[in-house]
């Protein structure tokens, strides 16, 4: 799925909002709405619609609070006992997007100054479920107000780079980015800033294994380029998923989720086969797995995989289905 930031916390909509006049993308800037389809001049497909012509899931992300929203500041100056940038901007905002763009995911952000019954989050959460058109689809995360954080919503974040390491009760998603000091585009930001390639697969196999979803963050530049320090991580992630991807898509994780001897192996399962992650090759091309076979553990000897065959760097994945069945009793296997 792509979750594309309809609003950040400045109150900037990228699309054309009624109720954030001259301060979105259509009025200003590009003047097109970046979201959808508006383009006065050649209505070209925009992220939403270019999205639905594949089969990628389509995520919003909408703020709800704006740091420099005078009705906002006003509320907040109130104790969030007046609730007039609720009425006047945020529920026309979420409303809109809803019902013009329709969806899947709606990814919530902003909501830690007030409750969610500021927010009105119970409100709005009840008509997106029950009454509007995405009702049946639609999958939200737990961002709704103060303390709703990892403990209510469609799925948890729980705090910005969430990478627990161990199995969650909830569905989870591991947000995170690819410069690890912003979000957005810092253009001071140095190459020490930007996580290297090994590090990334490392972060994902390690969010999969314990049954959470990956939510890569870039930040494009104002006149929206892709830096090619971004663009070349996406490429490298796409070259290691073409090769490993099938111990990453529609798995599930394990009865372990890493090995209980030898360090940095993570495990998932897809229907009857498990995977073995492995980040570090092991010196002496002898790789100990103990928890696959857990009488004997199993011996792979690596020794005759030459690095032209692996294909890819920074991690390797190995197939266990067959090599458990056709290792020895010492569960010793020559691959």
């Amino acid at each position: 799925y792509v979750v594309f930031t309809t609003k950040h916390h400045e109150g900037w909509t990228n699309y054309k909002s009624n109720v954030s006049w001259n301060w979105n993308s259509v009025d200003n800037g590009p003047h097109r709405d970046l979201t959808g389809k508006y383009n006065i001049y050649d209505m070209s497909t925009e992220i939403a619609d270019a999205i639905r012509r594949t089969n990628i899931t389509l995520g919003l992300y909408h703020s709800l609070y704006e740091w420099f929203n005078p009705m906002y500041l006003s509320d907040k100056k109130n104790g969030f006992k007046t609730n007039k940038f609720i009425k006047d901007v945020l529920w026309p905002e979420l409303h809109y997007v809803v019902n013009q763009f329709k969806p899947d995911l709606l990814w919530s952000d902003g909501d830690w100054e007030a409750s969610d019954t500021y927010w009105q989050s119970k409100e709005f959460l009840a008509w997106l479920y029950n009454d509007s058109p995405v009702k049946k689809t639609i999958v939200t995360n737990d961002r709704w107000g103060r303390g709703t954080m990892c403990h209510h919503g469609g799925y948890y974040t729980c705090k910005d780079r969430f990478d627990p390491g161990v199995l969650q009760k909830h569905k989870w998603e591991n947000a995170m980015s690819l410069d690890i000091t912003s979000w957005g585009f810092d253009r001071t930001s140095g190459l020490s800033n930007y996580l290297p390639m090994k590090n990334l697969t490392e972060i994902l196999v390690r969010t999969v294994s314990c049954g959470g979803n990956i939510l890569i963050n870039i930040g494009p530049t104002s006149d929206g380029r892709i830096l090619p320090i971004f663009e070349e991580r996406l490429m490298q992630l796409g070259s290691w998923l073409k090769v490993n991807g099938e111990g990453i898509y529609q798995s599930k994780p394990w009865r372990v989720q890493n090995d209980s001897v030898t360090e940095n192996v993570w495990y998932t399962k897809r229907q009857n086969t498990v995977y073995a992650f492995l980040l570090n090759w092991p010196e002496n091309n002898m790789l100990a797995l103990t928890d696959p076979k857990p009488d004997t553990g199993l011996q792979l000897d690596l020794s005759n995989v030459t690095f032209d065959r692996l294909q890819v760097d920074w991690a390797w994945t190995f197939a266990l289905d067959n090599k458990l069945r056709k290792a020895g009793k010492d569960g010793y296997l020559p691959l």
